[in-house]
């Protein structure tokens, strides 16, 4: 896969077809990075939870709302484009590789990945 990169000054990309924004070489993870960016706008509440190490619930698999009796889990290396333009970073993401993140609020550690058959499960 790819490292995929964006600045926090770009502008939203505008006018792309489903093709264009979910089919390149990014899967779509430019435009959750452009959701992200938007959602720290009118949620700046949100935002400030993501920029004190929350991870708060977004639209993909990876957010954790309380404590869980198990402390690992998977998501979506979507959630974290998206996570990254909430609070206010440049997308950075390397594709092949998993994230690690542990959620400062609940101190469940979550590998964010690309693979589906990690996410499936």
């Amino acid at each position: 896969m790819a490292k995929i990169y964006r600045s926090i000054t770009e502008p939203e990309r505008k006018n792309l077809t489903w093709s264009e924004t979910w089919l390149n070489e990014d899967k779509g993870l430019i435009k959750n990075y452009e959701v992200g960016k938007s959602l720290a706008i009118k949620e700046p509440e949100l935002a400030d939870k993501a920029r004190r190490g929350e991870l708060p619930i977004l639209y993909y698999k990876g957010g954790v709302e309380k404590n869980l009796k198990k402390k690992e889990k998977i998501g979506a290396l979507n959630y974290i484009a998206m996570w990254q333009g909430l609070r206010g970073e440049d997308l950075n993401i390397d594709t092949s590789k998993e994230v690690v993140i542990t959620c400062s609020k609940t101190n469940v550690k979550v590998t964010f990945t690309m693979d589906l058959e990690k996410l499936k499960n």
